[in-house]
């Protein structure tokens, strides 16, 4: 049986955290697990890769925010967490202030635990393209540099 889409997910956490390349990630694949790709782990080659990925310093993401429970209609607390992470790899600053602040002027939603599920797809989308573009640059400021 293959590994669930959270179980791919994390993997693919852990080699980017990791700093791993794509032929690192597959050569560890084939040694450790006899697969080529991710989408043919079975459970005992999920273990096997988060044993080589913990050995090599990978620490799942720990709760950091409060879990405001099973809201109907709210965002969920993986959208929340996901958000917080977003920001912190963005801002570099782990605090919930600024976070706020960017949501209420940019969603008009007026702190983290208020938005709904579908009100939470914009910040993540919006995060994810600074993130992006932030990497970007430094990736142009280090090529220009070199130069």
């Amino acid at each position: 049986m293959t590994i669930t889409t959270k179980q791919k997910a994390i993997l693919h956490v852990a080699k980017a955290q990791l700093g791993l390349d794509d032929p690192t990630y597959r050569t560890m694949l084939v040694q450790l697990a006899g697969v080529t790709s991710s989408t043919e782990l079975d459970q005992a080659g999920f273990e096997a890769m988060m044993g080589f990925f913990e050995w090599k310093g990978f620490t799942p993401l720990k709760r950091t925010g409060p879990d405001y429970g099973a809201r109907p209609g709210m965002a969920s607390f993986a959208q929340l967490e996901l958000i917080r992470a977003l920001w912190t790899e963005w801002s570099g600053v782990p605090e919930d202030g600024g976070l706020n602040t960017w949501l209420k002027g940019a969603f008009k939603v007026d702190g983290l635990r208020l938005p709904t599920g579908g009100q939470a797809r914009g910040p993540i989308t919006a995060l994810k393209a600074m993130k992006a573009a932030k990497a970007a640059k430094a990736r142009a400021w280090t090529r220009a540099s070199a130069a």
